[in-house]
């Protein structure tokens, strides 16, 4: 059944280039899931964007000799770069600088401070002297008071993942110059989360088909809710809207996750329908899915639903319709590389762009969800990565196809051959194939996608183990006839295997549609495109993935269709080249 479906990414901060965390952490799964749903039918809308503010947007210009802005506005471009190359669909990915997301950020400071979900106090904050500048969240780091991380931030802790009071940490330094701060007090304002408790605890009740994880981390979060400071003394971000506090900035975790919000209503001013986002967020039937790594798991079911309980009818006020809270929040677990964590310092990444120029997308794509942290960590490593493309990509799949089409050109001048009737074990097969868009299918609408493509590879199996099975290779001078239903039934069971894989492997899929004689495209006719808006510097990706493809069950082959060139649809890899370079690159 056709749904109305949102998918909001997680917004990386425009500080340095994308790498496999972020891909396997929130892009990838969100762009499978996305894609499967618009093949279903549903009307979609997948919005993400660069996070502009904060301070490891600063953190980075100044190590750069840039400012903030140029910092933010190279690495926005480059990430427009990369995942088109990925085939990440969005409809949108935009930036938190543009005026929309200002002015919408700023109107939600306003509503919650109007509801009295904002309180003003006095705060005591880290200080460094040398520098002469206030320390909030990432200008200072120390030991984490939880768990005793000696590396923990003052916002947040990448060990434990919970979230810090910066005076606290136990022996803080200066990300600047070092030195031990001093404690100040300045004034700001917090958010009351206290006060949605209640509304919280009711909220998490049902949401038992949330990842366990993500479920037992959000349910214990809100047993110890207190005030959380929004604004900060900072240079670079959005100013508080009030007159005397235009020196303050709103702070980024508070209004960047506001983004899926704000990208919605900028898509849909793009579209020229200034009201479509009503669809999302002020419809009972819409169903709005969040896709980030661990580390953001507070803020995505708590903080996020917070703000949105606290701005009650906000640009909807002739309807007492409740703003839409998030359905589910399918977080991920990080993804190691050869058996380390992440660490940018070090060079100890798989970065993105250096990655995609050497590797085909899907062979990426493919990969990463294989290992997909869905419930645990998983670890890139790359003896992995060319055993599954040798062993899974190319030989179960692609030399399926490739073989087949061959045979299928070779002696039906490149047509596909009229089949006679078909026996039990050619409608078996199809049988087989053809069940896979509820199984698979059911794996992805629960968000299961490491399932969802073993199950698909699976079916890839079974058409291998049908042609070994069956007469067709062999027979073709003695019984053209059975050649031709043997052939007929491969290429029907290929092309249920196309849209199968289609959400995992758009690239190589579309190839193979084509090579199977059909026209267009597998996911509609405009695939992503880069603009540049008039009034400003703001490169945005943008696609309509709104309206409905509807393929998710693909139309049968005809006999007599003329098939295209058969051309390989990926490349075996040297191993021991591979992993010798790529190794050797780590940390370099």
């Amino acid at each position: 059944m056709a749904e109305t479906i949102h998918v909001s990414v997680a917004w990386p901060y425009a500080n340095g280039d994308l790498h496999v965390g972020h891909l396997a952490g929130n892009f990838l799964p969100a762009d499978i899931f996305a894609r499967y749903h618009r093949l279903k039918g549903s009307r979609v809308l997948m919005v993400s964007g660069s996070d502009s503010h904060g301070t490891p947007v600063i953190l980075a210009a100044e190590k750069e000799g840039s400012s903030p802005r140029e910092t933010f506005e190279k690495y926005h471009h480059r990430f427009l770069e990369t995942q088109k190359a990925l085939g990440i669909s969005y409809d949108l990915y935009t930036h938190t600088n543009t005026e929309n997301h200002h002015r919408i950020a700023q109107d939600f400071f306003l509503r919650l401070l109007e509801n009295e979900a904002i309180y003003r106090e006095t705060q005591q904050l880290l200080y460094d002297e040398k520098a002469g500048r206030f320390l909030p969240d990432r200008f200072v780091e120390g030991t984490c008071y939880h768990c005793g991380y000696e590396e923990a931030r003052g916002d947040q802790c990448d060990n434990c993942g919970k979230l810090i009071d910066a005076v606290m940490l136990v022996s803080p330094r200066s990300k600047f110059t070092g030195t031990a701060p001093v404690i100040r007090d300045t004034e700001h304002y917090f958010l009351d989360l206290a006060q949605f408790k209640d509304a919280l605890r009711t909220y998490l009740e049902n949401k038992d088909y949330w990842r366990p994880n993500v479920i037992n981390f959000a349910r214990n979060m809100v047993e110890d809710l207190r005030g959380r400071p929004i604004t900060r003394d900072i240079e670079w971000g959005i100013s508080v809207p009030l007159e005397g506090w235009e020196r303050k900035c709103l702070y980024v975790w508070f209004e960047a996750v506001m983004g899926y919000f704000t990208a919605s209503v900028e898509w849909a001013n793009n579209m020229g329908q200034p009201d479509a986002w009503k669809d999302w967020w002020y419809n009972p039937e819409a169903k709005i899915y969040n896709f980030l790594g661990k580390d953001n798991i507070p803020f995505h079911t708590v903080i996020w639903q917070s703000e949105l309980m606290g701005v009650s009818g906000i640009y909807n006020e002739e309807s007492d319709t409740p703003i839409t809270l998030p359905y589910d929040v399918p977080a991920n677990e990080y993804m190691n590389v050869q058996g380390s964590q992440f660490s940018k310092s070090r060079n100890w990444a798989v970065w993105l762009p250096d990655i995609l120029t050497r590797y085909d997308p899907d062979a990426i794509r493919y990969y990463v969800t294989a290992m997909m942290p869905e419930t645990r960590d998983t670890d890139f490593t790359w003896e992995d990565f060319v055993a599954r493309n040798n062993n899974e990509l190319v030989a179960w799949w692609g030399n399926l196809v490739n073989r087949v089409l061959k045979f299928a050109h070779k002696n039906w001048d490149g047509l596909i051959p009229l089949p006679g009737d078909l026996g039990d074990n050619d409608r078996a097969l199809l049988d087989k194939t053809a069940g896979g868009f509820d199984t698979v299918g059911t794996s992805l609408s629960g968000v299961k996608l490491r399932r969802a493509l073993d199950e698909a590879m699976a079916l890839a199996r079974e058409v291998n183990v049908y042609l070994d099975a069956a007469p067709w290779f062999g027979v073709i001078k003695e019984d053209k006839q059975a050649a031709a239903r043997t052939v007929y039934t491969a290429l029907q069971a290929i092309n249920h295997l196309k849209i199968l894989l289609a959400p995992f492997l758009p690239f190589t899929s579309q190839r193979l549609h084509e090579m199977l004689g059909f026209g267009g495209q597998i996911f509609g006719d405009q695939m992503i495109a880069i603009y540049e808006e008039e009034s400003s510097s703001h490169e945005a990706l943008i696609y309509d993935g709104t309206k409905a493809i509807g393929r998710w069950v693909p139309e049968t082959l005809p006999p007599g269709q003329r098939l295209g060139k058969p051309v390989p649809l990926f490349k075996k890899l040297d191993v021991d080249k591979v992993i010798e370079d790529e190794i050797a690159r780590l940390g370099a």
